[in-house]
């Protein structure tokens, strides 16, 4: 990249002609420079205004803007297929795909855009994606497809460099050489350089090794070559010569050896050199990576101060840059109770120690990193990884608790059963946005971890339903001796006081939050708030309530308690945040049955289908039915009954 290169300027533009007027990618081609740099501009203000309103991945998009314009200008989208891995940098693409009505302005809310590709938005998005390392292995069995059917377009992998940390990642390389002679992979380093860039002359040796030209003559001079007598052994000679040549002026690390030729770095911010390499990996007969540097945050001066801030964002102020907020006397986020408990109880236990994959800061995890830095271990994006990890040191006498967000969790499914639960071994599991995570969407709410646990012997799987609770179920964990599993949601706690000295929970056991006679409802997390108010409602309109549980643990369930509900009332309600196959009420069902006893169990939970991105966990749970009122209306229907049999008695 060229250091010298001013970045662009923001000028918060009132509206964004050229912008307004692609409505489809083909159009970028008939546009001038001047104008290709005035719409990378009003693409950058669009976004920074979007964002600004909705949060959402600022800096990784404003880094692309140069580069996605490359790419349409390049390739013919939708015939071409781009694969974004985790696709958060999309937005670019979102805008020049003729996405750019109101609802980009309201992106990531339930009447707006999705803030990652999905197929079912558009049919340039290829690929839907929001987790990393997808992009190659899927782009790989795209051109695999491609090449099968005889066909001839194109495939692009756009993968950063974070994604290179992942398993996936590394088994999709190992692949690729072997599986398909064309493949184009455009690593987007916006962080590190996997080779060092040399500056001017590796850009010149860049330019020279694309040029058809230069490669035509080595062709040729290769065919004239092995033709000579002796001449195989000029020839070997001579590609050391190049191959030597080539380390020293532009490092291929290992790709080359991995079969993919290699060409980079590549200003990321320059449109015409990088048309110019695009084009030329159209022609290429050998997989090939393009190794592209670009600068998060690029034309937003606060987003380049703090990369790692602006990757991710709340709502803020466009002018200034400062973000929302929260009011100086809200409760604690789960994650940092989460961070400040597990660094207390290890104040006296050493063998605790923490590990994440790649979310320190996201998980609560950058506390105990300060406290305990040689106890804590990050070992990138790579799930599986940190799951048998732990298994490994679980066997070794230690505590290792890992923090993965629940939707995360799902990668690592085989070492869980595998490695930890068979193998009866002390690992904590803390999943982090178990529930709703709303303006992210599908790819990110952790509404299927009770279903695929639920099901793994040894497993001891628990929901706090506040903060202190959360604190007393990781001591709980810790010391328990075996797989321990604790989901909490994104967001505040309910700003219940924390104990200095967390106890110790008896496994399997719920707590009876109040008693009733119209039946009992069994609830975790924070719908167990949600049943006291709904509690509350019978009791001002009836005169009567229900038995309320804090389940406390999913698995195993309090059976004595259950049963003895089971005998005393008709009717068993349960609520929790997780898919209602699988869930806490199908576990409810299941003892009950198992013990011949049929009071109507009524399940409260998330259906079987993907739930959309929206604009906040209350208008999803009340556009699905699972706000307090609707509830609160089920259940009297269940109940109509009884309720007019107990007014007749007290008339």
């Amino acid at each position: 990249m060229n250091q010298n290169q001013p970045a662009p300027k923001i000028f918060l533009m009132t509206n964004s002609p050229i912008l307004e007027g692609i409505k489809s990618p083909t159009e970028l081609k008939e546009l001038s420079s001047s104008d290709i740099q005035l719409l990378s501009t009003e693409i950058r203000d669009r976004i920074i205004h979007s964002t600004s309103i909705n949060g959402g991945h600022v800096g990784p998009n404003l880094g692309v803007v140069e580069l996605t314009i490359a790419l349409h200008i390049a390739f013919n989208s939708p015939r071409d297929s781009f694969c974004w891995d985790v696709s958060h940098q999309g937005y670019v693409h979102k805008l020049l795909t003729g996405r750019t009505d109101e609802r980009f302005d309201k992106i990531r809310n339930s009447d707006g855009y999705s803030g990652f590709l999905s197929r079912d938005e558009s049919e340039h998005d290829s690929y839907g994606a929001g987790h990393a390392g997808t992009a190659l292995s899927a782009a790989l069995g795209m051109c695999m497809a491609r090449d099968l059917k005889g066909s001839d377009e194109h495939v692009v992998a756009i993968a950063g460099d974070a994604a290179f940390t992942c398993g996936i990642t590394l088994e999709a390389l190992n692949n690729i050489a072997c599986s398909t002679k064309k493949f184009i992979l455009v690593l987007n380093d916006n962080e590190w350089s996997i080779a060092k860039n040399v500056g001017a002359f590796s850009k010149y040796f860049n330019e020279l090794i694309a040029n058809p030209v230069y490669n035509k003559f080595h062709k040729d001079a290769e065919a004239f070559l092995s033709a000579m007598p002796g001449g195989k052994s000029l020839m070997k000679f001579v590609s050391k010569a190049k191959r030597d040549t080539k380390e020293l002026l532009a490092p291929s690390s290992i790709f080359e050896k991995l079969g993919i030729r290699y060409l980079g770095p590549i200003d990321g911010h320059d449109i015409d050199s990088l048309v110019h390499f695009f084009e030329f990996a159209k022609v290429s007969d050998e997989p090939i990576v393009l190794h592209i540097l670009t600068e998060k945050g690029r034309g937003y001066p606060v987003a380049l101060k703090e990369p790692e801030k602006w990757h991710g964002s709340g709502p803020f102020n466009k002018e200034t840059g400062l973000m929302a907020s929260s009011p100086v006397d809200s409760p604690p986020k789960y994650q940092d109770v989460f961070g400040d408990s597990l660094s207390l109880i290890a104040k006296s236990d050493d063998r605790v120690v923490g590990i994440t994959a790649a979310m320190p800061s996201g998980t609560g995890l950058d506390s105990f990193q300060e406290n305990f830095p040689g106890r804590f271990f990050d070992v990138g994006i790579a799930e599986e990884h940190a799951v048998l990890l732990a298994a490994g040191m679980a066997c070794k006498g230690l505590r290792p608790v890992c923090a993965i967000y629940s939707t995360f969790l799902q990668r690592a499914f085989d070492p869980i059963v595998h490695d930890v639960c068979l193998q009866d071994l002390p690992v904590t599991f803390c999943l982090d946005r178990a529930g709703l995570s709303p303006n992210d969407g599908p790819t990110h709410h952790g509404l299927f971890d009770i279903s695929y646990l639920s099901c793994i012997p040894n497993a001891v799987i628990m929901q706090p339903r506040h903060e202190d609770e959360l604190q007393n179920m990781l001591y709980t964990s810790i010391n328990h001796g075996g797989p321990a599993f604790i989901r909490y949601p994104r967001g505040t706690a309910l700003g219940v006081p924390i104990s200095s000295s967390p106890v110790k929970l008896d496994i399997g056991k719920a707590e009876i939050m109040e008693e009733g006679t119209l039946g009992s409802i069994w609830a975790i997390g924070d719908f167990v708030q949600e049943a006291l108010s709904i509690n509350q409602m019978f009791f001002d309109k009836f005169g009567s309530k229900f038995t309320i549980v804090n389940a406390r643990f999913i698995k195993p369930l309090d059976s004595s308690l259950l049963l003895k509900h089971g005998k005393e009332f008709d009717l068993i309600v349960s609520i929790e945040d997780g898919v209602l196959k699988g869930g806490l009420g199908s576990s409810i069902s299941e003892l009950l049955n198992d013990n011949n006893l049929n009071p109507k169990v009524r399940r409260f939970g998330w259906p079987d289908e993907f739930i959309s991105h929206g604009s906040s966990v209350s208008q999803l749970r009340k556009q699905h039915h699972l706000d307090t009122l609707t509830i609160f209306q089920k259940i009297s229907q269940d109940i109509s009954y009884k309720l007019n049999m107990e007014k007749q008695l007290v008339s």
